[in-house]
C-alpha cells in the first residue's frame, strides 16, 4: 500500500513550492493544472526528455499513467484491469523505468474534476455529476493500492465555509454535491493546509477548523515549514 499525502490550499498558498525539495530522479510529475511548476529551474528537472513530466488534465490518461507507474513486480495483471483489453504490452524498459519512481504527485485534483466538468457543461442531468464522482472514487482508491514503496501526493484547492455565527471551516474543494457527500478526505491518511501568513508558508497538521490530519504521533508539531520532504520523512520514521 502506497503512503498517500493530500495537500490542500489556496492558489497562492506555496502548495506546489513545498515540492522544490524533492528527487526529479525517483518523481513523476503529473501536471492537471498545465500550469507548470512555480520554482526557478523547473524546467530542467522535469520535462518529458527526463521522462518524469506529463501534462494532462484527462481522467483518462491519469489512470493510464498510475497503472503504468505501479507495474512493480513485472506482470501485466495491474495495468490492464486499469485499460482493459486494449491496453499494450509493456516492455522491460518500460516496466523498469516505471520502478525508478518512488514518488507520484497530482497536481491538482481539481484540474481533473473542472477538465470532466467543462467537457460535459452541455449535458444535461445528473448523469455526468454521477460519473465524475464515481471517476474520482476510483483515482483515490486506486493510489491506496499501489504499491508499497511509493508515495502518492495529491494536491488539491481548498474551500472555507462560513457559518452565520463566524465560524469557518476549511476543506479540500470539490465539484458537485456527490463529492461532496463521498468526502475525500477519508482516503487520505495524511491532509496537510498550506497557508501563507505575513510571507511565512507553512503546512498546518492537525484539525483547527480545517480537515487537516496526520497520524497520530507522526507529527507533533501543529505547524511545520512548507517542506514535503520533513512530512516524507516523519512518516517513513513512524
Amino acid at each position: 500500500m502506497a503512503k498517500v499525502i493530500g495537500i490542500m490550499g489556496e492558489s497562492g498558498s506555496g502548495k506546489t513550492t513545498s515540492l522544490r525539495n524533492l528527487d526529479p530522479a525517483t518523481t513523476f510529475y503529473i501536471d492537471c493544472d498545465k500550469k507548470g511548476l512555480s520554482w526557478k529551474g523547473w524546467r530542467r528537472q522535469y520535462n518529458t526528455e527526463n521522462g518524469n513530466y506529463y501534462r494532462t488534465d484527462d481522467k483518462n490518461e491519469v489512470m493510464r499513467s498510475l497503472a503504468w507507474l505501479n507495474c512493480d513486480n513485472g506482470t501485466y495483471a495491474a495495468y490492464q484491469k486499469i485499460l482493459g483489453k486494449n491496453a499494450t504490452i509493456l516492455s522491460e524498459d518500460m516496466k523498469t523505468k516505471a520502478r525508478t519512481f518512488k514518488t507520484v504527485v497530482i497536481d491538482t485534483l481539481n484540474g481533473i474534476m473542472v477538465a470532466d466538468e467543462v467537457e460535459r457543461m452541455r449535458e444535461k442531468g445528473y448523469d455526468k455529476w454521477v460519473d465524475l464522482a464515481q471517476c474520482v472514487w476510483d483515482l483515490l482508491n486506486y493510489i491506496n493500492t499501489m504499491r508499497d514503496d511509493l508515495t502518492v501526493i495529491v494536491l488539491c484547492h481548498s474551500q472555507t465555509q462560513k457559518e452565520d455565527d463566524g465560524y469557518t471551516f476549511t476543506r479540500i474543494k470539490t465539484s458537485g454535491k456527490k463529492l461532496d457527500k463521498l468526502n475525500v478526505e477519508s482516503k487520505l491518511t495524511t491532509v496537510l493546509y498550506a497557508t501563507a501568513t505575513g510571507g511565512e508558508y507553512k503546512f498546518q497538521t492537525h484539525a483547527d477548523h480545517s480537515t487537516a490530519k496526520t497520524p497520530m504521533g507522526a507529527i507533533e508539531e501543529s505547524s511545520i515549514p512548507n517542506d514535503i520532504m520533513i512530512v516524507i520523512k516523519a512518516l517513513e520514521d513512524y
